[in-house]
């Protein structure tokens, strides 16, 4: 197990998470519930109301242990703790995302349920056989070892385990408008077929559940919790840069079949 567990001291993202929340009308020395942080903490597409649709296909339980991998500010796993009541483990490999988390863990009263730690999703600090439940939203489009990433899934699940996952993948035709949410150019981006991605997972001992494609879903929805926070208003723009651009080359990605978002729950052998 890490031993970098909840110790992080990022001065600068932590002063603009309260600046932020402050600015909102929310006052950080009174404990926040999870749902007033979404439009903060719920960095991927969809925002909370993608998680709340995760959660019901992924039938998690009071007593599963979960694993959040690449949790970012940890928004999911604190919904996670509060609506179900289960432990959730948060990997992260932001120094900064992880100190954010710690806070909002603190601000929210989340500490005992959600634990932060400072690894990476391809050499995960945990023994095999260790969760019921990973979870994973819109990580595995900047992670180049697919099999790898897979591979560690399978290992740290127990038998019968879920793996819970949204992800961005390739579409018919290259993606070409950068910046994107997940990668400032096209080095950073590795993004693979759905017919791809279920054949990895296949081999690493992963077994489909559930795999749709909710790309025309959520065009629908205008890819919610992407629009920029106004201001008095909580949002992404506290500490991601160059978010109504971003936002926008996402959604004419996903208009121009350029990428797709899938979901999916896949149970290990």
């Amino acid at each position: 197990m890490s031993t970098l567990e909840t110790h992080y001291s990022s001065r600068d993202i932590k002063e603009r998470i309260l600046e932020g929340i402050r600015t909102a009308g929310l006052n950080p020395e009174q404990r926040l519930a999870p749902e007033e942080l979404a439009s903060l903490d719920h960095f991927h597409t969809g925002g909370l109301h993608a998680t709340h649709e995760l959660l019901e296909a992924a039938q998690i339980r009071t007593g599963d242990r979960v694993l959040d991998i690449g949790a970012g500010l940890a928004g999911s796993a604190r919904m996670l703790a509060s609506a179900i009541g289960c432990s959730v483990d948060c990997i992260e490999m932001s120094p900064d995302y992880c100190a954010g988390a710690v806070l909002l863990n603190r601000l929210t009263g989340l500490d005992d349920r959600v634990k932060v730690y400072l690894g990476s999703a391809l050499d995960l600090p945990f023994p095999d056989d260790s969760f019921d439940v990973i979870w994973m939203q819109n990580v595995g489009m900047n992670i180049a070892d697919k099999r790898k990433l897979y591979g560690e899934i399978s290992r740290v699940l127990k038998p019968g385990g879920r793996f819970a996952f949204q992800e961005m993948v390739a579409g018919k035709v290259a993606t070409s408008y950068f910046p994107l949410p997940w990668a400032t150019d096209p080095a950073d981006s590795f993004l693979v077929s759905a017919e791809e991605m279920c054949s990895i997972l296949g081999e690493c001992g992963l077994i489909v559940e559930l795999f749709e494609d909710t790309s025309e879903i959520h065009l629908k929805r205008s890819i919610a919790n992407t629009t920029p926070a106004v201001p008095g208003q909580l949002g992404l723009a506290v500490f991601v840069d160059n978010l109504a651009q971003k936002a926008g080359n996402a959604r004419r990605s996903l208009e121009e079949g350029q990428v797709r978002l899938v979901r999916g729950i896949f149970r290990v052998n």
